[in-house]
C-alpha cells in the first residue's frame, strides 16, 4: 500500500568542536568538527498529493519552541523547499506533496535548524514516494551540515561536510543558552577571513569571528562563565552557547538557575540517537 503520510523528527546538532581552513577556491572552508544530534527537534509533516496537484509549504513555529522569531523568509528560499526541489530535480519529475514544517530549532542559533529541514525533508520524501535515489549527494549540495544531518547520529565531519566518520552514540547532557540575538554564517565565515584566523587544534575557530560580528556574545560567555563557574562553548557559527553536564538532573538545575538570573532562554538536552524517527500512515 502507497504511503499518504510521514512525519519526521528534525533534530538540531551541536558542535563540540570546530576547526576551520582557509576558503577553497569556490568560496567554502573546509571544516573538521566533532557533531552530535540533540534532542531539540523541528516537526516536518508530510502529505502526499494527486500526481497533478501544486506542492504546498506551510512553515510556522511550534507552540513550545524555546525562541520565536519572525518568519520573514520567501519559502521558496526555505532549505526544506530547495530540498524537496532538488530532489525533483534528481528524479526528473514532480513529487506533489503538502509540508507542515513546525519550527523549535531557533534560527541563526549554530544548531543546524534549516539543515536538519532539509535532510529531514530528503528522507520522507523519498519514503513518501518510494524513491531510489542517492540521497547523500543531493544532501552535499544544499549545505555543508545537511549531509551529517542525514545520516548520523555522532561523528567527525570533515571537507565541506561530504566526508563523515561515524562514531558511536555517547550519552552527553547539556544546557543551551540561547540569547536573544542572532548570528548570520555568512558573516561569521566572512569575519573570520577577514582577521585571517589560523585554525587551532582545539575549541571552535569561529568563536572569535562570532564575537567580532555579534558583541554581545563575547560578554555573555564571560558573565555566564562567572555564574556557573564552567567553561562556555559556541555551537558552530552561534549564537547559542552550552555547557557540558556531568547527568540529567545538574543539567536541569542548571538550566533553570540560568534563566532566572538572566535573560537568555536555558534548556536541558541531550546528545540523540533515534530508534525510530520516522512514523507513517
Amino acid at each position: 500500500m502507497d504511503l499518504e503520510k510521514v512525519h519526521i523528527l528534525a533534530p538540531a546538532k551541536i558542535n563540540f568542536s570546530l576547526l576551520v581552513e582557509p576558503p577553497r577556491e569556490d568560496g567554502l572552508h573546509p571544516i573538521t568538527s566533532k557533531m552530535a544530534r540533540i534532542t531539540l527537534f523541528d516537526d516536518l509533516e508530510l502529505t502526499r498529493l494527486d500526481d497533478h496537484s501544486l506542492s504546498r509549504y506551510a512553515i510556522l513555529w511550534h507552540d513550545d519552541a524555546p525562541k520565536k522569531a519572525d518568519i520573514d523568509w520567501p519559502v521558496t528560499h526555505d532549505l526544506a523547499v530547495l530540498a524537496h526541489r532538488a530532489l525533483e530535480g534528481a528524479v526528473g519529475r514532480s513529487l506533489p506533496l503538502q509540508m507542515k514544517l513546525e519550527k523549535r530549532i531557533p534560527i541563526g542559533g549554530g544548531l543546524g535548524g534549516g539543515s536538519a529541514d532539509a535532510a529531514a525533508m530528503l528522507l520522507g520524501t523519498s519514503e513518501l514516494f518510494d524513491l531510489d535515489v542517492d540521497l547523500q549527494e543531493i544532501a552535499i549540495g544544499l549545505g555543508s551540515d545537511v549531509p551529517f544531518l542525514l545520516s548520523g547520529g555522532a561523528g567527525i565531519v570533515r571537507g565541506v561536510g561530504d566526508v563523515i566518520e561515524q562514531m558511536p552514540h555517547e550519552e552527553t547532557h547539556l544546557v543551551l543558552i540561547i540569547p536573544e540575538y542572532s548570528c548570520s554564517t555568512a558573516a561569521v565565515y566572512e569575519s573570520f577571513d577577514a582577521l585571517g584566523c589560523q585554525s587551532k587544534s582545539v575549541g571552535n575557530d569561529l568563536l572569535l569571528p562570532a564575537c567580532k560580528v555579534e558583541s554581545n556574545l563575547q560578554t555573555d560567555i564571560e558573565v555566564l562563565g562567572a555564574l556557573t563557574d564552567l567553561e562556555i562553548h559556541l555551537s558552530g557559527s552561534g549564537s547559542t552557547m552550552f555547557i557540558i553536564c556531568d547527568n540529567e538532573q545538574r543539567a536541569t538545575e542548571l538550566a533553570n538557575e540560568i534563566s532566572q538570573q538572566t535573560n537568555h532562554v536555558a534548556m536541558a538536552t541531550q546528545t540523540y540517537m533515534p530508534q525510530e524517527a520516522m512514523e507513517r500512515t
